[in-house]
């Protein structure tokens, strides 16, 4: 149980019992992702049966769910050459040559991607107890950008669907948290076991019922998504990574009275953990509910942009 009035106290605490700080040595970049071994991502590569794949993300256009929250917007897609360029002659290509280019302009969060472990700090202190001032300034994050990890984020994925296990018509409603419960329960439906290396997808529906409903505040608004109480597993369990199909990973409203997203204070810069947000889980959790399979290879390399706080990624989960 927790205290909804004592935001601050729970979360001290949580950081305390979940800490990883010095784990993998005070040198250490990657986080949770030590737990993606090499023989964990060979295991990960057996799941390969069918060879169907899906892709997990959203689309990066203008009709995103951005609403200008902290100058996120959706991404500004422009043509620098055209179709019409070439038919009208004024590219100054030979022999008949034409050819189309293009730009895009986008925060890194705007759709679906991975926080990376400089984008939250929890009273100015980074992952693995360093000042957040001297991680990240205005060039970027100098130790743990997410180009850290743009070569290990392969591996044996797992879905938790949620909302198909405990939802009404496989949605859960807006504002609720997901507990260890929970997790444990949807990991028996589905015949599962989670651990070490994992990545781990939670369904909770919300982007299926906004997709027929509009967007709204899919943005920040309320939603479905995990518990606080949720950071022991988190830690316990020693997966690599978790995703889910919501803004924000964690439930929302959150579960105190004066906090905001305090399950990422907890997750990032103490246990070390990536998160994904805006994961489209939808056909694949389809598929694997016609199968009863749910586990699979999942490909998630963020682009490795220098000194990033999060990236864009485009998942692929081979089953």
């Amino acid at each position: 149980m927790i205290d909804p009035k004592d935001p601050e106290g729970a979360i001290a605490a949580a950081a305390k019992r979940c800490s990883n700080w010095g784990r993998w040595g005070a040198d250490d970049v990657q986080g949770t992702m030590n737990f993606l071994t090499p023989e964990k991502r060979t295991q990960g590569a057996r799941l390969v049966r069918r060879g169907v794949s899906f892709s997990l993300s959203q689309s990066f256009d203008a009709n995103g769910p951005q609403k200008g929250w902290r100058r996120r917007t959706n991404p500004v897609h422009t043509m620098l050459d055209t179709g019409t360029d070439a038919v009208t002659g004024v590219q100054g290509f030979p022999h008949g040559l034409g050819g189309a280019d293009d730009v895009i302009a986008m925060p890194l969060q705007c759709s679906t991607q991975w926080d990376g472990l400089g984008h939250i700090f929890d009273h100015g202190m980074t992952w693995n107890g360093r000042r957040a001032d001297k991680v990240v300034t205005s060039l970027g994050d100098a130790v743990t950008g997410i180009e850290t990890v743009a070569g290990v984020i392969a591996g044996r994925g797992v879905l938790l669907d949620v909302g198909r296990v405990l939802g009404e018509d496989g949605e859960l409603p807006d504002g609720f948290a997901i507990t260890e419960e929970h997790l444990r329960a949807t990991i028996a439906a589905h015949g599962l076991e989670v651990g070490t290396g994992d990545i781990v997808l939670v369904r909770t529906g919300q982007l299926a019922r906004v997709r027929r409903n509009g967007w709204g505040d899919y943005a920040g608004g309320p939603a479905p998504g995990l518990s606080f109480t949720t950071a022991d597993w988190l830690h316990r369990t020693e997966i690599a990574a978790i995703a889910t199909d919501t803004w924000g990973f964690e439930v929302r409203p959150n579960e105190f009275e004066e906090a905001f997203q305090p399950l990422h204070q907890v997750a990032i810069p103490h246990i070390g953990l990536f998160l994904g947000e805006m994961w489209d889980l939808d056909a694949l959790a389809a598929d694997c509910a016609q199968d009863g399979v749910y586990e699979f290879w999942l490909t998630a390399a963020p682009l490795p942009i220098t000194g990033a706080v999060g990236s864009p990624v485009n998942p692929i989960a081979v089953k």
